[in-house]
């Protein structure tokens, strides 16, 4: 049984640091005393570690919230190709599950209070030869969470990714957007760019969050956004 209680964490693109943010939501959750599982519906780019395919991200996932479940639950589709999750499969002589992606919140999700998905890769990334990460995002129904990564370019990214939220078959909703310093940025850009989502975006800008930085300051309230919009 899905959780009725959950995030839908994407970015604006790839490497953004969405397993960073996550893990930080996930952390104060369970500073919070909430049971927290995390689901990462696929991979690719993962490592042979003794004849086992590992993410990196699922781990870092799954060791934020006290190893919750089982590791294999956290990412049951993993992939060594670092290509698009259904290009990677193909590699390896093999498909993208799409049942999977969906069935698979159920084992990761047992016996929690809430749940947070990590997408691979943007909103309309592939995660299956025939879907986006759009279409697990509106399936689930969660809120969702768009981290974008700051500098130069970041105010078009994160606005087109809204927009497509906004406008993916019926619409995903959208709780608002966290604004990452994935580096010490050094552009001009980064002075401004808070402020210019702020007056552009309809979601809130949730927080900025410095370089390095090991929680989310100020605190947002991420269970009450997990009830729903």
């Amino acid at each position: 049984m899905q959780p009725k209680r959950g995030l839908f964490v994407t970015g604006t693109d790839t490497d953004v640091g969405k397993t960073y943010i996550t893990a930080m939501i996930a952390r104060q959750l369970v500073a919070e005393g909430q049971r927290v599982a995390v689901y990462k519906p696929v991979a690719s780019g993962c490592e042979n570690v003794n004849g086992t395919l590992v993410s990196e991200d699922a781990t870092t996932l799954w060791e934020a919230t006290g190893r919750h479940g089982a590791l294999d639950s956290v990412c049951p589709q993993r992939f060594a190709a670092p290509l698009s999750p259904h290009r990677a499969a193909q590699q390896d002589g093999k498909q993208v599950d799409e049942e999977q992606l969906r069935v698979g919140l159920t084992a990761a999700a047992s016996d929690c209070d809430v749940v947070l998905i990590e997408g691979a890769g943007g909103l309309l990334s592939p995660i299956s030869a025939d879907e986006f990460n759009a279409d697990l995002a509106f399936d689930f129904g969660y809120p969702m969470i768009v981290v974008a990564a700051n500098g130069l370019g970041v105010i078009n990214q994160t606005l087109q990714t809204l927009v497509t939220a906004e406008t993916f078959r019926e619409g995903i909703g959208v709780a608002g957007v966290i604004l990452n310093d994935r580096h010490d940025c050094s552009d001009l850009s980064c002075r401004t760019n808070a402020e210019d989502l702020r007056d552009r975006s309809v979601p809130p800008l949730l927080a900025e969050v410095a370089f390095a930085s090991k929680s989310i300051s100020p605190r947002v309230d991420w269970l009450t956004i997990a009830e729903g919009l």
